[in-house]
């Protein structure tokens, strides 16, 4: 069984979230929308993707945060460097790539619970406005953000980063969206939304989900690897490079470079996810055998009240959703580190 502090810290906090909502109800309306939207069974019109990603997030997001930290996003790993070590070093480069100076705004658009927002603030002292669709990470982010003293420079906006109309246009010197915009269920209204809140001038870096070159759409094995990824990762469709790129370029954007940067790491992307490095709780937060015996003793440990009832649910899905990213990486057509800089023209 887990026994490091943060599993301990990982019980309160579920019972937390999970306080005023069922997680078998939240989880079987995501699943069932989510399949039948794979299936063709729900009209464009009759789906609204923000429900099924915020029901995604309510339900993942403190395992999320128990196994990865508070920068929910993958990095490209360099050889004898930990998650953690390759996660600083990725929003370090990010950080010079934005050429942020201490006078700028920065806009973080899906700010997850702030983690690379917090590295931003402290280590560029620019003052960054958290934008998040999800209330339970936006307060988490808040109380995260005052316990590391860094709330005097934050702002916090909920909305929905398809309709930012609550800020007005050219107001940020600066902007990224880690892991985010491919949530969008139009991409293009996403990065118009983006590209209006900008001055001119000013540089977005994104962090997106992509198919790489090698997915080939006749292929059925590949095509089955995107559905599950789509159904693990509450994304609505999985973009191309080339996707991405004209996309930018149809807003307004000039894209000034754009890289797959798990192409440039000497170790796999997912590695963290099949192989132990690091602490022993590192061993129960991420391996498959780890997840394993996580969901069994999250499942004992509901029959006496310690978990929140069918919490055990959520971490089977997540574990499926683990093996659809090593899949992905290993198969060689699915990266979550294609990484580009864009600028709004003068």
């Amino acid at each position: 069984m887990p026994s490091d502090i943060k599993f301990f810290s990982l019980i309160r906090r579920m019972r937390s979230a999970y306080a005023h909502w069922s997680a078998d109800s939240r989880l079987s309306r995501l699943e069932s929308r989510s399949d039948k939207r794979l299936r063709g069974e729900i009209k464009d019109e009759d789906y609204d993707h923000a429900e099924i990603v915020n029901d995604y997030y309510d339900l993942c997001h403190e395992f999320m945060e128990y196994g990865w930290g508070d920068s929910l996003h993958f990095a490209p790993i360099a050889s004898n460097e930990s998650l953690e070590e390759a996660v600083v070093r990725h929003q370090r480069l990010m950080i010079e790539k934005l050429q942020l100076k201490e006078s700028s705004q920065v806009i973080d658009v899906g700010c997850g619970v702030g983690g690379p927002m917090r590295r931003v603030a402290k280590e560029a002292g620019v003052k960054v406005f958290c934008i998040n669709n999800n209330e339970y990470q936006l307060s988490q982010a808040k109380l995260k953000n005052e316990a590391a003293k860094l709330d005097h420079l934050a702002e916090y906006v909920k909305c929905n980063f398809m309709d930012m109309s609550a800020l007005q246009p050219n107001m940020f010197d600066a902007g990224y969206a880690i892991e985010s915009t491919c949530h969008a269920p139009d991409k293009r209204r996403a990065f118009a939304e983006i590209f209006r809140v900008l001055k001119p001038g000013a540089r977005l870096w994104g962090q997106e989900m992509c198919l790489t070159n090698a997915f080939e759409p006749a292929n059925q094995r590949h095509q089955t690897l995107k559905k599950e990824l789509m159904r693990g990762i509450a994304l609505k469709d999985i973009a191309s490079f080339q996707e991405v790129n004209r996309t930018l370029e149809a807003v307004g954007f000039e894209v000034l470079e754009a890289n797959d940067l798990a192409e440039e790491s000497s170790t796999p992307w997912y590695n963290p996810m099949v192989s132990q490095s690091g602490s022993l709780g590192n061993f129960f937060r991420r391996t498959p055998i780890g997840r394993g015996v996580m969901q069994w003793t999250i499942r004992l440990t509901e029959f006496v009240g310690l978990f929140p009832p069918h919490a055990h649910k959520v971490v089977k899905m997540m574990d499926r959703t683990a093996e659809a990213y090593v899949n992905g990486g290993k198969e060689g057509v699915f990266t979550p580190l294609y990484c580009f800089v864009a600028q709004k023209p003068i």
